[in-house]
């Protein structure tokens, strides 16, 4: 009975607190709306975008605790975006939007595998419609982050207000306003601000609408790229031969004939085409993984994911849908690790033996680690979940 009465005593407390935490989120949020107010948002738009929004989403503060371009080793990140289904999809994709593409890069000089590239770094060619849970109403999710996430306030700030335009603006309904923890939105993955600065109303119907048109959210894309200084008929970078000390020349900068006079060399014995483009030298894994000289495209496709390693992630899966055949050279994997295809080929030994029934993408996902221990018990191995050489042996 005493068991009980605590209990009850702790539920009570937890919900008296997360009441006064409701009511202090919706005081900090109606504090807010002068400030909207004077950036000309109505009280019918706050309303209509506020209803029903009664607390944080603390979803939204936990993904942002967490960003894989800065937290995940680089051949793991990689892995996970250029698999052979990415592909697959993307070349099916580009025959599907064989005229979209086309018209797309007649006007704005970028490339279809460019452009099929951050389709499916961003949503998986659209596939992240399919999971609504894992998206989140935006400004929701963005006053969640100006409210409780002090390094994220003044970013948020700004993107809500961007959000609340253009749901004022009527090219989106409240319902279509959906995105990430972070508030990027629709099948190419624009924060507000950049789609009030890039939207593109591809299709022709007066709506610049990036959730459910193809054309528009490619052409959106296509115009940050090009505004911000893409090199049409250019390419992002080469992989190169680290020379004996080439590491002391990291992060500089100086034409092609430069490096190839410091003894850079093009895997695969190619020479470089424009011998007096500027490059800078990157070092993804450090001296014993691939070497890149990067160009110009490389950096604008920064502009939209600041991180090097989304970067490189677009530009090696355009190469590989465009029809090349990806990186030569190797990561220096740590010892026991898989590579992107012992990835798929442990998935599908799994699946062979019963264990697995997802998706073969070399995605090592909860439902693949949950098989793999599944294996480990049934055979008597230690029950960790890893994905080691090991258990790919084992399955052999």
């Amino acid at each position: 009975m005493k068991k009980l009465v605590f209990l009850l005593l702790v539920c009570g407390s937890m919900a008296t607190a997360a009441g006064a935490a409701d009511r202090e989120f919706q005081g900090w949020l109606e504090g807010l709306y002068p400030e909207a107010a004077a950036a000309g948002i109505t009280r019918s738009t706050w309303n209509t975008a506020f209803s029903g929004v009664n607390e944080p989403d603390m979803q939204v503060l936990k993904k942002a605790s967490y960003q894989p371009e800065f937290t995940t080793e680089i051949w793991d990140y990689l892995d996970a975006r250029i698999t052979p289904l990415a592909v697959e999809r993307g070349v099916q994709a580009g025959r599907e939007h064989a005229a979209t593409l086309v018209a797309v890069e007649q006007r704005f000089g970028v490339e279809a595998s460019v452009l099929l590239a951050i389709w499916s770094l961003e949503s998986a060619y659209g596939a992240i419609f399919a999971r609504p849970e894992r998206l989140h109403y935006v400004p929701g999710a963005l006053a969640t982050l100006a409210y409780g996430d002090p390094k994220r306030q003044k970013f948020a700030r700004s993107q809500l207000l961007a959000a609340l335009k253009i749901l004022q603006s009527g090219e989106v309904g409240r319902e279509q306003l959906l995105g990430s923890w972070a508030g990027a939105m629709g099948h190419t993955q624009f924060i507000p601000t950049s789609y009030l600065a890039y939207g593109v109303d591809m299709d022709g119907n007066g709506r610049r609408d990036i959730w459910t048109s193809v054309p528009d959210a490619l052409a959106t894309a296509a115009n940050l790229l090009n505004q911000n200084g893409w090199q049409s008929g250019k390419t992002w970078g080469y992989e190169v031969v680290l020379p004996a000390g080439g590491e002391n020349y990291l992060d500089q900068s100086m034409p092609l004939a430069e490096w190839r006079a410091k003894g850079f060399r093009r895997v695969g014995g190619k020479g470089f085409p424009r011998p007096s483009d500027r490059a800078v030298l990157k070092l993804p894994a450090g001296r014993d993984g691939p070497a890149f000289l990067m160009l110009k495209n490389f950096f604008v496709t920064k502009r939209y994911n600041n991180a090097d390693a989304y970067a490189l992630a677009v530009g090696l899966l355009a190469d590989r849908l465009a029809g090349g055949s990806g990186l030569v050279q190797s990561w220096p994997r740590p010892a026991g690790s898989l590579s992107g295809g012992e990835k798929i080929l442990l998935q599908e030994l799994l699946r062979e033996k019963g264990y697995y029934d997802g998706v073969v993408d070399g995605l090592l996902g909860a439902q693949s680690r949950a098989a793999i221990r599944d294996f480990q018990e049934a055979t008597g191995l230690p029950v960790d979940g890893r994905p080691t050489t090991e258990l790919l042996d084992a399955l052999r």
